[in-house]
This record gives C-alpha cells, structure tokens and sequence, in this order.
C-alpha cells in the first residue's frame, strides 16, 4: 500500500506516493491556486491522479492521504483555523479533501508538526521517543516528539517554540510580541543583524558584498562573511549562536530529548554553525550530559513525507 504526503505551501503545493518503505517513490510540485479552498483540493486531486498514473497505481493501493499546512488547526485535526500565507481562516479542509477522496482516510496537521514526524519515522529522530525539531526560516517552526508520537499541545492547539520568551522586552515579533526566540533564532533575524551592522559598519565584508544595499543582506551573505573572516559578520553569527544556543538549551532542560535536530537553510553552513553551537548549548545546560545536537536530514522532502506518516501516528 502507499500514502499520498501534500505539503501546501503559499507558492507551491508539493505532493508525493511514499512506498511501504517510507521512500518518496514520486513527487510533483503545483502553483497554489489563490482562488478558494475547493480549488486547492481539485488541484491537489489532480496532482495526486497525475502521480498515480505516473506509477500505474490504482486508487484502491492508496492507504491514506496526509495534508499539512503552515497554520494553525482545530484541536480535532479537522479545520485550518489560520494560515494568513495561505488566505486560509476556519476553512473545514479536511472535509473538503475527504469528499474528493472518497474512502481514502484524510489527515490534516500543521506541517511543522509534520516536519518532525516525517524526522522520527525517516531522518533524524528515529529509534527516539523524545525529541525536538527547529525550522530556521523567515520564522522559526518546529515540532516536538514525546513518547515517540508527534505531540499536539496538552489541549491539543499545537506547539509555538518561535513564540518562547527568549528576551524580556526584546526585538518585536511578528505575532504582536517582543522577545520571541523567533525574533533572534530565525533565517531572517540573522539578516536583520546583519543588515544593521551594514549600516554601522560601511567598510564592512557585508557591505561591500551587499553593494552598499541592505536589502542584498540575507543570512547567507553573512554566514559566507563571517567564514571569510570579516570581523563585523563574525560578530553577528556569534550574537546569532548565543540566542540559539539559549533557545536550545532550554529545550534541552526542559524536556530533555534525545535529539534536537535543527533545519532549514541556515544549516548550509555546517559545522561552522553546529561546533560552536553544540559548545555554547552544552556551557548554558543544567545537565552535564545532554541529547545530541544535529542538522535535519529530510530538507525540502520532510513536510511530504511527514504528512504520509499522519496516518501512524494517528493508529
């Protein structure tokens, strides 16, 4: 039998037939439709008939079909209550996607819920029955692992580890607050630094790579300064590492996971990253020993694959 993982994304929706081996046998990425939730489904609908026909495999072979969305869901796993990149507010998705499925079990969750439980069952969470994912992109995501099932929140409305307190009065949210670990540990947030020690710095690397315009500024130019020696975006990175190994370390007092696993573009830069971060996490935890500390392994593929894996967790 296989499973059939949709990932919906505000450019893309990606859809890909996972094999009774967890292996992605075949995907296809469609433009997200932004004229309604029925026109979604009937895209989605489409692509996965167009992957069936692709492998010459009948919709009766098809065991499940698992959608995440990057929002929020209504504690049955039925309703997208927000995805503002999505246009999506209290839309009953699963219903809709159950009708063109017919007897095809649908599942919904959030997909960086997702994320983790495609780590758990095909990357780097496996053989674990506690652990923890960050997403490191405009936001910070991630998704927890406990008891070796996705965990959902104690009152079942998901998880926000970006919307941690990391500093009283800090830098300004994107929820409304200030001092979420999202506004010091994200892809965007290293930008943000990086932009402004341009404008303090003129003779900088940064600067002089950015052409003098900070908008050229992205977390990548400043991870490929600082590697270069360029002493203004090394200062950044370390202030950079500092906040994450805080967000870090707390998970690890308070959960104590065997593995907190850390995706997203931000991970390109390797051990240059994970060394000095795995250094600085240790230093600042209550426990002399702790879980490892690793990139992601599943990249681009984890929100299809997690989603075809709704259907165990939810045995």
């Amino acid at each position: 039998m296989y499973q059939i993982g949709v990932d919906i994304g505000g450019t893309n929706i990606k859809v890909g037939l996972v094999n009774e081996t967890m292996e992605l046998v075949q995907t296809c990425s469609v433009r997200f439709p932004h004229d309604g939730a029925r026109s979604v489904v009937k895209t989605i609908e489409e692509a996965v008939d167009f992957l069936l026909r692709q492998q010459a495999i009948a919709r009766k072979d098809v065991e499940s079909v698992g959608i995440v969305v990057p929002g929020s869901i209504d504690q049955k796993g039925e309703r997208v209550i927000d995805a503002y990149n999505l246009g999506f507010h209290d839309v009953p998705l699963k219903a809709l996607a159950q009708e063109a499925f017919g007897e095809i079990p649908v599942y919904l969750a959030n997909d960086a819920n997702g994320a983790a439980l495609a780590e758990l069952y095909a990357g780097a969470f496996r053989g674990c029955k506690t652990a923890v994912l960050f997403t490191l992109g405009t936001g910070l995501g991630g998704g927890i692992i406990l008891g070796g099932h996705m965990f959902n929140g104690g009152m079942n409305q998901g998880v926000e580890l970006g919307h941690m307190y990391l500093v009283n009065g800090g830098e300004h949210c994107t929820c409304g607050n200030d001092g979420c670990m999202e506004a010091y540990c994200a892809a965007s947030a290293l930008a943000r630094d990086g932009q402004r020690a341009m404008k303090k710095h003129p003779e900088s690397l940064i600067a002089a790579r950015a052409g003098g315009s900070p908008e050229n500024v992205d977390a990548k130019l400043v991870i490929d300064c600082a590697k270069e020696g360029d002493e203004t975006a090394k200062a950044v990175f370390d202030q950079y590492i500092d906040s994450l190994s805080s967000a870090c370390a707390s998970i690890y007092n308070l959960l104590d996971p065997e593995v907190i696993a850390i995706g997203g573009g931000v991970c390109g830069a390797g051990e240059f990253l994970f060394a000095p971060l795995r250094e600085k996490t240790t230093g600042k935890c209550f426990y002399k020993t702790h879980g490892k500390l690793v990139p992601a392994e599943l990249g681009n593929d984890a929100g299809m694959i997690g989603a075809a894996m709704l259907h165990k967790d939810a045995q």
